[in-house]
């Protein structure tokens, strides 16, 4: 049996054509979520990048993890879904990134890997190398193709073709300079292809590209696929000062050049419009790597994973890019196709619970009939691709972070008055209510009810006053239950150590007092 683990980079959840989406197409997703099981409910656990990818790969939540920023190191004792398959005989592959940090213990200050965050994920074998934030054999390949290379290397990502963008009168946005039969995204998935058409035992890899991460420009024909007329208007307050003026940490990302939506109507409706198409051309190349799998008979023993590692605000709330506590930043796609038997009486069905990011590396794991190492914070969602009761009190809210803090400048702590320990959220949000706890400025609480958008605070109306207090009992139950195990299960008898697996949630609920 083998995996596939596929990850878009900033992918928002609702964007998928299954889902109903009023604008983007995605038929091959479509074709993937009709023969396995769509979550819609699911949720990252942090951002940026490295931090939820953290979370992704080694099942754990930030506050046990640690990695709270790009570049921030992962403690080498943790596990990850890398090393768990390859003790279990495999060599796990990976083409694009995974935004790994090494930790600095036992390495040479001098050693080159410790100068920036593009390592691959520690367990894995074979893997595409990525150099100043881009692919190296993609790179190679573009010189071969006869294409000019940049300085910078990250400028093939957003260097158009000459002429007029559509924000100034031009009949589409301007496509990118690479052909798409040579972007790095058709090109990962050829690589991919080609290793798993070399590999005679079963295999495991991680297809992670980049696209819809920005910059938002996508190539001929997805730049002119979606009218920029048709693309629907962002939820926002009316203006971007009453926005900031929901919440201090709020003002402060508003005022952030890299964060903030310049307020050109014509520029958001454009960067939208390629956004989506580079939406649909990681749907198109999908569909040759599941074209493939199917000619090979490799997709009857296959179980196929898809995700994103956060979303994007695309202008919700005054904001771009993946920041804060909106759930636009946290609402990530998740389709799972289990090949076996056991699964068909699920295929195509969508499930309406909260499952996290945390859960994918038990998930893997599980099918594989391995142990799942005591560090997971989240659980298997095997139950749910094969109709069978998932385990007790399963959770009803999803939960994230994010760590602000500016180590170099420290700009958010003198801003706001904080100390950079102190510049972190954590959000509890369930089907009514989302909570919002900062630990040293005041909260924000959402009905999401009456107030989808989250446009409105209600943390201080007395209404609320009792929603608040389950809310804070939740979280500190949550975190409570989730401190990092260590070696907690063992214990050491006259006998030897004695190991004891326990489940994180168990039958009994407690009340929630006022």
């Amino acid at each position: 049996m083998n995996v596939l683990f596929i990850t878009a980079d900033q992918w928002r959840g609702e964007c998928l054509s299954c889902l109903d989406h009023k604008v983007v197409r995605t038929p091959n997703l479509d074709r993937l979520a009709k023969q396995g099981v769509v979550f819609k409910k699911h949720y990252a656990q942090a951002t940026p990048c490295a931090p939820s990818r953290t979370s992704l790969h080694t099942g754990a939540y930030m506050f046990n993890h640690r990695c709270v920023a790009n570049g921030t190191p992962v403690s080498s004792s943790f596990t990850n879904w890398a090393k768990e398959v390859r003790n279990a005989g495999y060599d796990p592959s990976l083409f694009g990134y995974t935004d790994t940090a090494l930790d600095p213990a036992g390495i040479d200050p001098g050693d080159q890997r410790l100068k920036h965050y593009s390592e691959p994920l520690p367990g894995i074998g074979h893997y595409t190398p990525v150099k100043n934030d881009v692919n190296v054999h993609w790179v190679q390949y573009l010189q071969q193709q006869g294409y000019e290379i940049p300085e910078r290397w990250w400028h093939l990502y957003g260097n158009t073709v000459a002429g007029t963008p559509w924000r100034e009168g031009g009949a589409a946005p301007l496509p990118l300079a690479i052909e798409a039969q040579h972007h790095e995204t058709s090109f990962m998935v050829e690589q991919c292809i080609d290793w798993i058409n070399a590999q005679s035992d079963p295999w495991v890899t991680h297809l992670s590209l980049l696209r819809p991460h920005p910059p938002f420009v996508a190539p001929a024909p997805y730049n002119a696929m979606y009218c920029p007329d048709e693309i629907f208007t962002p939820v926002r307050s009316d203006s971007k000062k009453h926005q900031g003026a929901q919440h201090p940490f709020l003002a402060l990302m508003l005022s952030k050049p890299q964060f903030s939506d310049h307020s050109d109507p014509a520029e958001l409706l454009e960067a939208c419009s390629s956004y989506y198409g580079l939406m649909t051309e990681v749907d198109d190349c999908l569909g040759r790597l599941f074209d493939y799998l199917e000619s090979t008979s490799q997709w009857s023993n296959t179980l196929i994973i898809f995700t994103s590692d956060h979303g994007e605000q695309m202008g919700d709330h005054w904001m771009f890019s993946k920041l804060g506590f909106y759930d636009e930043s946290y609402y990530v796609p998740l389709i799972i196709r289990d090949p076996r038997a056991e699964a068909d009486s699920q295929r195509g069905s969508k499930i309406d619970v909260f499952t996290e990011n945390v859960d994918i590396m038990p998930t893997m794991l599980d099918w594989l009939n391995l142990d799942i190492p005591a560090q997971c914070d989240g659980a298997s969602l095997i139950p749910f691709l094969r109709g069978q009761q998932p385990p007790c009190h399963w959770r009803t809210e999803a939960h994230w972070e994010y760590d602000f803090r500016d180590t170099v400048n420290q700009e958010s702590e003198s801003v706001l008055g904080i100390t950079s320990h102190q510049c972190n959220l954590a959000v509890i949000r369930g089907v009514r209510y989302k909570y919002v706890h900062f630990t040293a400025l005041p909260p924000l609480l959402f009905d999401l009810a009456e107030d989808p958008g989250e446009l409105t605070n209600v943390a201080a109306d007395p209404e609320y006053r009792q929603i608040i207090v389950e809310m804070l009992q939740k979280m500190m139950s949550w975190r409570m239950n989730h401190t990092a195990r260590g070696l907690t299960e063992t214990f050491l008898t006259d006998k030897g150590p004695v190991n004891r697996s326990s489940p994180l949630r168990s039958n009994k609920q407690l009340p929630v007092s006022a």
